[in-house]
């Protein structure tokens, strides 16, 4: 069975395609099998693939005349070995990023410790309300003191409605050097704080989609 996990947030610059390429990584370091689409026109997750090359990680383009298909063709990822599958979608509210959402096992929506973002997720959020979807913030590039100050407390109040994954997600070099390196960060410094963080991201995505209605 295929778990699909998508990237989701009407709000450009959260950080989706970063997340989504290092999770990618982490997950198939992880002995999972992984296929990540990339839904947004702006093909950044296609132009990282292309850069990676070919390893076992497959990256492709959504065909987005087959968008309305998308629930149905996650489900027949299994029969083609794939057991994880990772939707990159664009920062917009059309019918690719709720067809996208409706396919998930879990969505995850990455989040800045800013006023702004806070606002902007409000209608991605009510969304995903709406349809009884497993989802969970990701505080995404937060300062290199998240402990302290906005993204303490946005980290607190998630976590009170039980919507926060753990940890947050340091802004850190690291992740625009895999990026641009082709690689996830596990793989760019695997030794590194940002790596650790990918791989804690991952475990916790991992144990908290187990048994998710499908």
């Amino acid at each position: 069975m295929v778990r699909t996990f998508t990237l989701t947030t009407q709000k450009g610059g959260t950080g989706k395609t970063t997340l989504a390429t290092s999770l990618a990584v982490a997950a198939m370091q992880a002995g999972e099998q992984v296929v990540a689409f990339d839904l947004d026109p702006q093909g950044s997750l296609v132009a990282w693939g292309k850069l990676r090359g070919v390893d076992g990680l497959h990256v492709e383009r959504f065909p987005p005349e087959k968008v309305g298909q998308l629930p149905t063709m996650m489900k027949a990822l299994g029969s083609k070995g794939f057991t994880v599958a990772i939707l990159d979608t664009p920062g917009a509210d059309n019918t690719a990023t709720h067809q996208a959402m409706g396919a998930a096992t879990m969505c995850l929506v990455p989040i800045r410790p800013t006023r702004l973002d806070a606002n902007a997720v409000k209608p991605t959020v009510q969304a995903l309300l709406r349809g009884d979807t497993l989802f969970s913030f990701i505080l995404n590039q937060c300062p290199p003191t998240p402990r302290n100050g906005r993204a303490a407390e946005m980290a607190s109040g998630l976590a009170a409605l039980g919507y926060l994954a753990e940890p947050m997600v340091v802004q850190r070099a690291d992740y625009q050097g895999a990026y641009a390196a082709g690689q996830g960060v596990t793989e760019y410094a695997p030794e590194g704080k940002a790596a650790e963080e990918m791989r804690q991201l991952w475990r916790w995505i991992d144990n908290q989609s187990k048994g998710a209605k499908q």
